[in-house]
């Protein structure tokens, strides 16, 4: 008998400072997967640096001593909130990885009292699964927000909480 789903990790998700080199490791792919799907100006995936701002809270997602995937919250203001750095470990796509980090964040939203999450992500077929990710918990395509412009190359989507 096949299964179209493996079942699914049970996790620990943790709140990170991006020093470990796995971490550092799994956001560089990250940017290299953005690299080879997005022209460079439609990339707004963060770096390192980025992700250690004082806004930006990372969490990594681990299964025993393997790290299977990333995501990141973003306040852009005391109401309203940004997924960012959403990554599973291509050693563990299908796995549930990046349902249970986008929970995640979307629990700590709400925790914070935020009204409002947002997120941007690309509009070609590589970013298919994300957008259906994305649909799946309720988030709608919005027009871009905060700092982000028109952008054929991206779509941008909310979810009121």
């Amino acid at each position: 008998m096949e299964f179209s789903m493996m079942e699914e990790l049970f996790m620990d998700i943790r709140l990170d400072d991006l020093t470990y080199l796995k971490v550092i490791e799994l956001v560089r792919e990250h940017l290299q997967g953005m690299a080879l799907n997005s022209p460079p100006e439609s990339i707004h995936a963060l770096g390192l640096v980025a992700l250690r701002k004082p806004e930006i809270t990372f969490w990594s997602a681990w299964d025993g001593d393997e790290l299977v995937g990333c995501g990141a919250l973003k306040e852009l203001n005391n109401q309203h909130g940004e997924v960012k750095s959403m990554r599973t470990s291509s050693l563990h796509l299908r796995k549930g990885v990046a349902k249970q980090v986008l929970q995640h964040i979307i629990d700590e939203a709400k925790r914070r009292g935020y009204r409002r999450l947002s997120l941007e992500t690309g509009s070609q077929a590589a970013f298919e699964p994300a957008r259906k990710l994305y649909s799946n918990f309720g988030f709608q395509l919005c027009d871009p927000f905060s700092d982000y412009i028109e952008d054929p190359n991206s779509v941008f989507m909310t979810l009121e909480l």
